[in-house]
C-alpha cells in the first residue's frame, strides 16, 4: 500500500511538472488562434483567394493556401482597427504626415502583412514586396505571393491601402498598374523586425491613386 501511494505521489508530480511546463505554450497558441480569427464578413472571400493561390500551381498546398488567406484576411482587420482608418485613403494620409495618426501608408499595410505571413513558414508559398512607380509621389507598394519558385510575374497581388483597409486580390499582370518586384526592401523589412529596430516613415507623403472598382476581389 506504501508503495502504492509512492507511486502516485511520483505520478501526481510529474503531471503537475508536465503541466506547468506546457501551459505556457499551449496559451501562446491559444492567444495567436484568437488574434488571427477572420470575421464571418471574410469568410467567403478568404476561400475565394485561397482556391485562387491553389491555382497558382499543381504543387502549392491547398492547406497552406487556406492558411495564407486566413491570416491574410484577419491581419488586415486587425490592423485596419490598430490604424484607425477614417475618411479616403488620402484624407488618411494626410491625418498619418500631421501626425494625427501613427501608421497606414500603403507601405506600412505591406510591411505589417509580410511580417504577420512570415511567421506562418510557407513551404509551397512564397511572399514577395511589389512597387509601382517605384521613388515617385505616385508610388504604391504591395505584397505579391507566389508558388515557391514561381517569378514574381505570375504572382497574386494582396493590396490593402488602395482599398482603404480592407484586403483585394488580383494576378499581377492583370493589375492596371505595372508592378516591380523590390527584394532590398523586403530583405531591410524583415531584418529591421529581426533586430527590432524601431520604424520611420520613408518616400511617400500623399499618395492620390485609388484603385477603380470591378478588380478580382472587390
Amino acid at each position: 500500500m506504501k508503495l502504492q501511494i509512492q507511486s502516485l505521489t511520483y505520478f501526481g508530480a510529474v503531471l503537475v511538472i508536465f503541466w506547468a511546463w506546457a501551459r505556457p505554450a499551449l496559451g501562446d497558441q491559444q492567444l495567436q488562434a484568437s488574434s488571427f480569427q477572420v470575421q464571418k464578413a471574410d469568410v467567403a472571400n478568404s476561400g475565394k483567394l485561397a482556391d485562387e493561390l491553389a491555382a497558382l500551381s499543381p504543387r502549392v498546398n491547398r492547406e497552406e493556401a487556406k492558411l495564407l488567406a486566413d491570416r491574410a484576411f484577419a491581419t488586415v482587420s486587425k490592423l485596419r482597427r490598430e490604424y484607425r482608418m477614417f475618411g479616403t485613403p488620402i484624407f488618411n494620409n494626410f491625418l498619418i504626415y500631421h501626425g494625427l495618426r501613427k501608421r497606414g501608408y500603403c507601405y506600412q499595410w505591406t510591411e505589417d502583412l509580410l511580417l504577420a505571413l512570415d511567421t506562418l513558414k510557407l513551404k509551397t508559398l512564397e511572399l514577395h514586396w511589389g512597387d509601382a512607380y517605384r521613388g515617385t509621389w505616385r508610388e504604391n507598394n504591395c505584397l505579391v505571393v507566389t508558388a515557391k519558385g514561381q517569378p514574381f510575374e505570375r504572382g497574386m497581388i494582396l493590396e490593402c491601402w488602395r482599398h482603404f483597409g480592407h484586403l483585394r486580390w488580383n494576378l499581377v499582370l492583370s493589375d492596371e498598374d505595372r508592378y516591380y518586384e523590390n527584394t532590398k526592401w523586403a530583405q531591410f523589412v524583415r531584418t529591421r523586425a529581426a533586430s527590432k529596430r524601431s520604424t520611420t516613415n520613408h518616400g511617400v507623403a500623399f499618395q492620390t491613386r485609388v484603385a477603380p472598382r470591378g478588380k478580382r476581389g472587390d
